[in-house]
């Protein structure tokens, strides 16, 4: 297992505050020694770093605590405003260096005494930094954290600085009063430039503005779960390191709602897969498909109202559609009531195909979920047995096998499992088993239901 996120942008930007104080410290010292504005400028700079890295510190451990009650996205934007911050002191420095510089070159003040010290120690800086800029953009990379890219433009910049101050000692020694301000002016616009940059991918992310890239992502993702019709609407916006998704996603009406959850954990888990950290929130619209049946629209219509239907029957007479529906009700209900029932339903299907189709209800009472029983005895048991089995005797159906029988209060239940040929149709072994089951009750009147299991000879 890794090392946590939070513990590794703490880990380097501690780092990074140590060596920013030692480099600051070595060039403001040499700076005042030899006279350079130039030098004191890109020590400020540093100066500037130590404290941002210092800010920085502290605000990655805050902004990666988890969401709660008061911040629902979590965190993650405190990173955002620190950044900001640093970004003002960058701007005041820039400022304060262009108007020293400004004065020197006006005041024509004497270039500074040039050294092989503070060339070692701009080296040593440029190489420092170097280093922590790189470790910090991986980190910063990696996790997503934008005060740690702050953190590593800053030692960018600190790099250019460098090498600026370097032109601008080297071009005093060579006798141009002048070098020594420009490159002071030069680290200024540097300055100016980077905090630019930043400020506009800062600004950005505090305006909720969509990565690069991560909406068509995050689309192509949703896309490739099966069940996903089209997708309505998708925003995207980052909280620190996790994209926050919202998502309008149509899915087929006639998926029921353990189905359409099941296609809203895939989606999640493909957009993570796909871009690391990510929140989705997946909201499904039911939609009609091009290729939904009649009888699948009917059944969406009775389940829309809460109804039980079965037996849906779907007829083209001639050019006229005809609907035939057996509704269940309950069984207590007034005729009158469950009339009403039936004309809605009926009414609710002509809204959906016109007018003139032709609707027929059979209405009938609603199965009962069964009582509590116990299993009847062994005997009572062989006599149902032996009847099914003299009722199935020279027809298709045979071997009469694992049957069952209980005692309710409601009257007898009857469970078996019978064989056919198979190559027999549906609808042919149907019809031979409804002999056996009419039979049985005729034969047995306590028998409340007969359940009946046909399968091929080799199941």
């Amino acid at each position: 297992m890794g090392e946590p996120i939070h513990s590794v942008k703490s880990r380097v930007a501690a780092i990074s505050i140590v060596a920013s104080a030692a480099m600051a410290t070595a060039k403001f010292v040499v700076g005042i020694a030899i006279g350079s504005l130039a030098l004191i400028s890109e020590a400020l700079h540093s100066s500037v770093d130590v404290a941002a890295t210092v800010v920085t510190w502290l605000v990655v451990r805050f902004s990666d605590r988890p969401a709660d009650k008061e911040h629902n996205y979590g965190h993650g934007k405190i990173e955002s405003i620190s950044a900001l911050g640093v970004i003002a002191m960058l701007y005041v420095l820039a400022g304060g260096i262009l108007v020293a510089s400004y004065g020197r070159l006006r005041a024509g003040t004497p270039p500074p005494v040039v050294s092989a010290v503070p060339f070692v120690v701009l080296l040593v800086d440029i190489a420092v930094n170097l280093w922590r800029a790189r470790a910090l953009h991986r980190t910063a990379y990696d996790t997503k954290s934008q005060a740690l890219e702050a953190d590593a433009l800053h030692f960018a910049s600190d790099v250019l600085g460098s090498l600026a101050v370097i032109v601008g000692l080297a071009l005093s020694g060579l006798g141009y009063a002048w070098g020594d301000a420009a490159a002071a002016i030069a680290v200024a616009v540097m300055i100016a430039l980077l905090g630019l940059r930043l400020a506009r991918s800062t600004v950005e992310t505090l305006l909720d503005r969509a990565p690069e890239g991560v909406s068509d992502k995050a689309e192509a993702a949703i896309r490739t779960v099966p069940g996903v019709v089209d997708i309505e609407r998708l925003r995207v916006r980052m909280v620190g390191p996790t994209h926050f998704i919202d998502a309008v996603v149509q899915v087929p009406r006639t998926y029921p709602i353990d189905r359409v959850d099941e296609i809203k954990q895939a989606a999640q888990a493909a957009v993570a897969n796909a871009l690391g950290d990510a929140d989705l929130t997946f909201t499904a619209v039911p939609v009609a498909r091009s290729n939904e049946s009649v009888r699948e629209r009917v059944m969406v219509i009775a389940r829309n109202s809460g109804l039980a239907v079965h037996h849906v029957t779907v007829h083209d007479l001639g050019g006229k559609l005809t609907v035939s529906i057996d509704l269940e009700v309950d069984g207590e209900l007034a005729l009158a009531a469950a009339h009403d029932i039936a004309h809605d339903l009926e009414r609710n299907i002509r809204e959906e195909f016109g007018e003139d189709v032709e609707v027929d209800t059979h209405i009938e009472p609603l199965e009962p979920e069964l009582p509590l029983g116990s299993d009847a005895a062994p005997d009572r048991v062989e006599t149902i047995k032996a009847a099914l089995s003299r009722f199935a005797a020279d027809g298709a159906i045979h071997d009469i096998h694992n049957v069952r029988v209980r005692n309710t209060n409601a009257g007898e239940i009857v469970n078996f499992h019978c064989r056919a040929a198979p190559s027999m149709s549906v609808i042919k072994v149907h019809e031979n088993v409804d002999e056996i089951e009419r039979a049985l009750r005729r034969a047995f009147p306590t028998v409340k239901r007969v359940i009946s299991h046909a399968e091929p000879p080799y199941a």
